[in-house]
């Protein structure tokens, strides 16, 4: 008997139908085709012990099961649960007239428990599109697939639970989230506060100016002088992200892997610090099983690279189109896949091997030859995409004693949001504009329009510091935030001269 049962397989971030079609005949072999994995090939095994632990009697006749489309590769082990009800059903063990209402995923074990599957939610999105009824799954996953409205979720502990649901022999329960709950009880709980900062209000309001704006930010300093310990505190002074952006980036972290149990929503912005040591593929994305990088993780985030000169420059230098771009498009023999990387990139680096090359207390014991080299490992058209460069001296005793609390990063994101509120009225007829940080040059001619006293400063500054095109671009683009934290619509002689400020290494003096 033919019988039919869907799934869905991941494709990048998002999710394509898969029908599992299960023939039995008479023969005792089982066949397995449409491009499946080894984990999809293994799939037998686990199936068997299943059903022999639940009384379940495997068909003595010849099974051919195809996961069509036969031309997608298909991975992992959450094909357990549909191939093993399609079996079942081939064999008249389960009714076939609910089968084409459902979506079925989940891991089999060999007790006939289910396990969690990665990519649920994009998988549940699917189901919604395609107009299917619901969808059955293990119970760890409910909760990430019941933030789609408009579906029914029904979550199983084992593989009879499933069988006695759609032989209408039992219930399982729709499960149901709060979504407004969900979404808005966790955006505030920060784990760290710009209020525990002593000192460093330049470099503080560096922060602001580039989270107001979505600005990419480095900074430059000795060990010690605060430069992890701030950018940890980025997301807390971020604009919360809306239910879009939530959902995606939830869709993100589904097809990862990286979603703990129980998770619905990733409702704050994602801070990523990948160690100095990865792979150009582990921060772009790819692979024999294609995943995505550190990058497309950040994503709608801050992506933190600490210790900038110790990545491998070949790593660095992949980064340069998908800050440009905003995304990252991978191409391989047998694949091609999209993701996506509106990042803010956030570095830092000490300014030579030894760390203290213009210290005001220590000696450095650098060459030049070696501080040169340095700072070398840092590309000119990877700075060039950095719109903020900070330079940070280590804080005095008086400050780090000083008892007194800091601006909170409450304060300092009340400020934030209402900049980016700005910037939203200013991009509302724009396609996929929503900061400063993304004008194109005819958006900066449009809204970053000088003065001439302002347009004398910056033309002084381009040709003192040798900048370049896009670094010019880069300073209106900030001087633009400025004025938008000044509430200002017109771009000012101190805010043209204040984004200047922020190009601390384009200068040829710098560190003298």
């Amino acid at each position: 008997m033919l019988t039919k049962v869907f799934a869905a397989a991941i494709q990048g971030i998002s999710a394509t139908l898969v029908t599992i079609e299960v023939n039995a005949l008479r023969g005792i072999q089982f066949f397995l085709v449409g491009l499946p994995d080894n984990a999809v090939k293994e799939s037998y095994h686990r199936i068997q012990s299943a059903f022999q632990h639940n009384g379940l009697k495997f068909p003595s006749k010849k099974i051919i099961v195809n996961m069509a489309p036969a031309d997608i590769r298909k991975e992992g082990s959450a094909y357990d649960l549909p191939i093993a009800i399609g079996i079942l059903a081939a064999d008249g063990i389960i009714e076939n007239a609910r089968l084409d209402q459902y979506i079925i995923m989940g891991e089999l074990g060999l007790d006939g428990g289910l396990m969690p599957v990665k990519g649920i939610l994009p998988i549940t999105i699917k189901a919604k599109e395609l107009g299917y009824k619901g969808i059955i799954l293990p119970t760890q996953n409910a909760a990430e697939a019941a933030v789609v409205e408009g579906i029914e979720v029904y979550p199983a502990e084992s593989l009879i639970q499933v069988v006695s649901f759609l032989n209408n022999e039992s219930k399982l329960p729709v499960y149901r989230i709060d979504l407004e709950k969900e979404f808005y009880s966790r955006q505030s709980r920060f784990e760290f506060d710009f209020s525990e900062v002593r000192g460093q209000e330049s470099v503080k309001r560096a922060f602001e100016v580039a989270a107001a704006g979505g600005h990419n930010l480095i900074m430059i300093g000795p060990p010690g002088s605060g430069k992890s310990m701030m950018a940890k505190r980025l997301p807390s002074i971020l604009p919360p992200l809306t239910l879009n952006e939530s959902l995606e980036t939830t869709k993100i972290h589904s097809v990862s892997g990286y979603l703990s149990d129980g998770t619905a929503l990733i409702t704050q912005r994602p801070f990523r610090s990948p160690h100095h040591t990865i792979s150009s593929v582990a921060l772009c994305g790819g692979g024999s099983n294609p995943k995505p990088g550190e990058i497309s993780l950040a994503h709608n985030g801050v992506l933190f690279l600490d210790e900038l000169p110790e990545f491998n420059r070949d790593v660095l230098e992949v980064m340069r189109q998908p800050l440009e771009d905003r995304k990252i498009c991978i191409a391989r023999a047998n694949y091609k896949i999209e993701y996506p990387a509106g990042v803010m990139f956030v570095a830092s680096m000490n300014p030579c091997p030894c760390g203290y090359y213009n210290h005001p207390t220590k000696t450095c014991v650098c060459t030049p030859g070696q501080v040169q080299r340095y700072m070398n490992k840092i590309s000119g058209p990877l700075l060039d995409r950095i719109d903020l460069q900070i330079e940070i001296v280590p804080v005095p005793f008086e400050k780090i004693s000083d008892t007194a609390p800091g601006e909170t990063s409450a304060t300092i994101r009340e400020r934030v949001i209402a900049a980016r509120k700005i910037q939203e009225e200013r991009f509302k007829e724009e396609k996929s504009i929503y900061c400063n940080a993304q004008m194109t040059p005819k958006l900066i001619s449009k809204y970053a329009v000088l003065d001439d006293t302002s347009l004398a400063m910056l033309k002084t500054a381009m040709t003192r510091f040798d900048l370049s095109a896009r670094a010019y671009d880069r300073i209106l683009k900030v001087a633009r935030t400025i004025a938008d934290l000044d509430k200002s619509e017109d771009i000012k002689y101190q805010h043209i001269a204040e984004a200047i400020g922020y190009r601390n290494l384009d200068r040829g003096n710098w560190g003298t």
